[in-house]
């Protein structure tokens, strides 16, 4: 009986490694290999799986470059470094890009813009912004400050200053996550090197505007007939400027009469 069982035990576990080299060998053989490059590119980028690339991590990312499905240049963490590298990795000639950063459209700290109530509902951004007032601010576009960019930021790049979102340039990496949050759409990305911007997102006539907030843009076209680049504009009445045009010879600057447009530092 156990000669029996042993027989037996010895069978099974013999057919098992037969079966095991077997597999290992058609595993081996039938292999697909990966393209090395995949992972020299992973090593390039910061990991921080962020998903400003448009990916849903960094390797899928690396995986899209290599296949062409994805442009090498658009981990913002890594980069102008990062795509250095990777272009090197792809054998192709690097062209630069400008480092983008977060920047929001709004002057309408605690000391400029007036409110219309107290607000105590739950701290979100998007919770005020679907009152029927978007919020306790005189201004309807203005930013609402209850910290949803701040707490989308993974890089701790944005502090709250007098109810209003500050970006910290330096810590931007460019990721955007806090312009998909911000409920009021003021939070856009521009050139880091664009030192001259437009903080007011007011759709509102001047007058309506002073009313409302002391910093804000009142339409007055002043900026425009300083400017001798042709480098501002407006838009759904709201001034724009054209970042390639501008030569930051801060005439604009000088000329608003409500100190709407910032020299940012």
């Amino acid at each position: 009986m156990i000669e029996a069982m042993l027989v037996a035990i010895f069978s099974v576990g013999g057919l098992a490694l037969v079966f095991g080299i077997i597999l290992g060998f058609s595993a081996r053989k039938c292999a697909v290999k990966g393209d090395p490059r995949v992972d020299r590119i992973i090593n390039v980028l910061p990991g921080a799986n962020c998903g400003a690339c448009g990916q849903p991590g960094c390797s899928m990312f690396a995986e899209k470059v290599v296949k062409g499905e994805a442009d090498y240049k658009s981990c913002s963490p890594g980069g102008a470094s990062a795509a250095a590298e990777i272009a090197e990795h792809l054998g192709v000639k690097y062209e630069g890009t400008d480092r983008m950063v977060a920047f929001v459209k709004c002057n309408g700290s605690d000391d400029n813009v007036k409110r219309s109530y107290i607000y105590d509902g739950p701290k979100s951004c998007v919770a005020a912004s679907q009152l029927a007032t978007g919020g306790n601010k005189k201004c309807l576009y203005s930013c609402i400050g209850h910290e949803s960019c701040k707490h989308a930021c993974p890089f701790d790049a944005i502090e709250m200053k007098n109810n209003i979102a500050v970006v910290n340039t330096k810590k931007c990496t460019g990721c955007s996550k806090c312009v998909q949050v911000c409920p009021k759409n003021i939070i856009e990305m521009v050139p880091d090197k664009a030192k001259v911007r437009m903080p007011c997102n007011s759709r509102d006539k001047g007058k309506v505007v002073r009313e409302n907030c002391r910093a804000g843009c009142i339409n007055c076209n002043l900026c425009i007939k300083a400017c001798g680049e042709n480098a501002i504009g407006f838009s759904n009445n709201v001034m724009t400027i054209d970042y390639d045009k501008c030569t930051m010879c801060l005439e604009c600057v000088n000329k608003c009469p409500v100190k709407a447009i910032r020299y940012t530092v």
